[in-house]
């Protein structure tokens, strides 16, 4: 089946196709690989940051399960030894625990500066404390680090801009109208990790544009399981999404005529459980609306062959560019703020934040980058033609 997707993309997908020498899948074709060098490139090499080379960088990392955790911890080793750092990069198989350890082996091993994205955001105070103490500046990497002032700067996307897209999509694609109630269309949420600071954004996002058509009728939820705590996703395990699902189109989709119009799904690991579940459970003639994020490989060739309707894409290339300029500013004893934006020469939009994200010890300020909306009729130009990704079945598979 992927080697008939890869076919098909490679009929759609005429530019020219970008060479990565990162690694491969093991030899199976892709939808869409992932380019490492050419996103770093693409996304601006941090020419203007000062050179503190020599010094040793801790990445920890949640997981190698997820697909773009994988791509986030090697475009970081990447760009900070392409600067002349030492990087010791690690990953907690999504085990609270061994972060804790992982962490406090960085600690131990004497890095200058800690680059963390967190399984739970609420259980790494006190190791991060250790760190302070140890005068070691931390930057909580895509996933925002509670109840600590051990942090230094926040990385991440909008993510309430995020579920915002989400829902501005289905908004988009249903034609819908605040005043206009003549037809009404069924909805189910899937959200994310109760651990993770950033499902809670996306979710709520979301709602923010589908509330009104929800309060209106115009928007149903069968299952009415409309709260984050009731749609949230242990883990962002597609197996438990699938699950959770097959389970809301047997109790209320199953004797064929209630149609579900559209599945909202925080990211692209759970829009994939759900369109296995849809795909063999569900009795409705109509391919609903499939919302995602991240664009993973299986889910943008998902997109490709009709069954997922978009993700929203955060270049983690950017990403890793905005964290190194941010570090190695730091690791030369600057303290960055807004202006840090102009003088790196970013190729991509950014803000800076020192308003919005409080993690209970005060506010953290935040660079944050901005999301693109990914479908069939642009994955060509958001993914490829940006140098993002490849069509040459390879991909930047992190070195530890």
């Amino acid at each position: 089946m992927k080697k008939l997707i890869a076919a098909v993309l490679a009929c759609m997908m005429t530019a020219s196709m970008v060479a990565c020498s990162n690694g491969s899948t093991g030899g199976q074709s892709s939808a869409a690989a992932p380019s490492s060098e050419a996103a770093l490139d693409a996304a601006g090499s941090a020419a203007s940051t000062p050179a503190a080379g020599g010094k040793k960088v801790g990445i920890s990392m949640p997981t190698k399960s997820l697909e773009r955790w994988n791509r986030d911890g090697s475009y970081l080793e990447d760009q900070f030894e392409g600067k002349g750092c030492s990087v010791e990069l690690t990953y907690s198989d999504n085990k609270i625990d061994q972060q804790v350890k992982d962490i406090e082996n960085l600690i131990a091993d004497k890095v200058d500066l800690l680059v963390v994205a967190a399984i739970d955001g609420d259980s790494l105070s006190n190791v991060l404390n250790t760190a302070k103490s140890a005068n070691i500046p931390v930057i909580s990497y895509d996933r925002l680090i509670m109840n600590t002032d051990a942090i230094s700067y926040y990385v991440s996307f909008d993510n309430f801009k995020v579920g915002q897209l989400q829902g501005q999509f289905v908004v988009d694609q249903l034609g819908l109208k605040p005043d206009d109630k003549s037809k009404s269309y069924n909805i189910e949420f899937t959200a994310g990790d109760p651990a993770d600071n950033n499902a809670t954004f996306f979710f709520n996002g979301a709602m923010d544009v589908l509330k009104p058509y929800i309060d209106a009728g115009i928007l149903k939820v069968p299952s009415g399981q409309k709260t984050f705590q009731q749609v949230a996703t242990q883990s962002w395990d597609t197996k438990n999404a699938m699950n959770r699902m097959q389970n809301i189109l047997g109790s209320y989709y199953s004797n064929g005529k209630t149609t579900l119009d559209v599945a909202l799904c925080s990211n692209d690991s759970t829009a994939l459980g759900v369109t296995q579940a849809i795909g063999s459970d569900y009795m409705g003639s109509n391919t609903p609306i499939i919302t995602g994020q991240d664009g993973d490989e299986a889910n943008l060739a998902n997109i490709i062959d009709g069954k997922q309707s978009m993700t929203v894409y955060k270049a983690v290339a950017n990403e890793a560019v905005a964290t190194l300029d941010i570090g190695m500013a730091m690791l030369d004893g600057q303290k960055p703020d807004e202006s840090l934006i102009k003088s790196a020469g970013w190729k991509f939009d950014c803000s800076y934040d020192t308003k919005s994200y409080d993690n209970k010890k005060g506010i953290v300020p935040s660079y944050l980058l901005v999301p693109t909306v990914v479908t069939k009729d642009n994955i060509q130009k958001e993914l490829v033609d940006t140098g993002y990704y490849t069509m040459d079945g390879k991909y930047p598979k992190a070195k530890k």
